[in-house]
């Protein structure tokens, strides 16, 4: 009997392990120079592929420290644990499975058009997920909520993202904004060195 009891135990220890019970926002130093990611998105009204490009992101060296760029900026990574002072932020760290929080947002787009965003947001599961680039342990998130705008619009809006704590980005992000939708898939990952 307490074979089987050890038995039980450690299948169950193995399954728990394979699942992290949080994940931490990464760190400058979780990143390698040379770690590159390319996403291909696309944008869809009535089943029509509207705009489709491809994204980027690259860990360079700045001077001795890690940053990543996009072809266009370059982002600090912090090198330690920042807290969101904001009480709706888009990421709040750390992430686990039934963790729930609120996301806001105000913004503008590239034609001037403003407006606000907001979302209950909650991770629902840790799951494996196939992309292009692979097939990777990600938490599922789900954003649900109002988006307005300064042309009088206001709807409904969904984003499910999958974070990839492995690649410390997300590896799938899904949008519905009620007019189109959108996809954004990682499509290649170099682990650099």
């Amino acid at each position: 009997m307490k074979k089987q009891i050890l038995l039980v135990c450690t299948l169950f220890a193995g399954l728990y392990a394979c699942t992290p019970e949080t994940t931490e926002q990464p760190l400058a130093h979780d990143y390698r120079t040379g770690e590159k990611w390319t996403w291909k998105w696309s944008r869809s009204v009535d089943g029509e592929v509207k705009a489709e490009g491809e994204d980027l992101q690259e860990v360079l060296d700045q001077n001795g420290r890690p940053v990543l760029w996009n072809g266009l900026d370059t982002l600090q990574i912090p090198t330690e644990y920042i807290r969101d002072e904001n009480s709706t932020p888009f990421r709040s760290w750390p992430l686990f499975v039934g963790k729930t929080w609120v996301y806001e947002s105000e913004w503008e787009n590239n034609e001037g058009t403003k407006g606000k965003t907001r979302q209950d947001v909650e991770v629902v599961a840790f799951e494996d997920i196939e992309v292009a680039a692979g097939t990777f342990k990600a938490y599922k998130i789900e954003y649900k909520g109002q988006v307005t705008n300064s042309r009088g619009f206001e709807g409904e809006m969904s984003d499910t993202w999958w974070y990839a704590p492995a690649l410390k980005t997300y590896v799938l992000h899904l949008n519905d904004d009620g007019y189109g939708l959108y996809r954004n898939e990682l499509i290649s990952y170099t682990s650099g060195g």
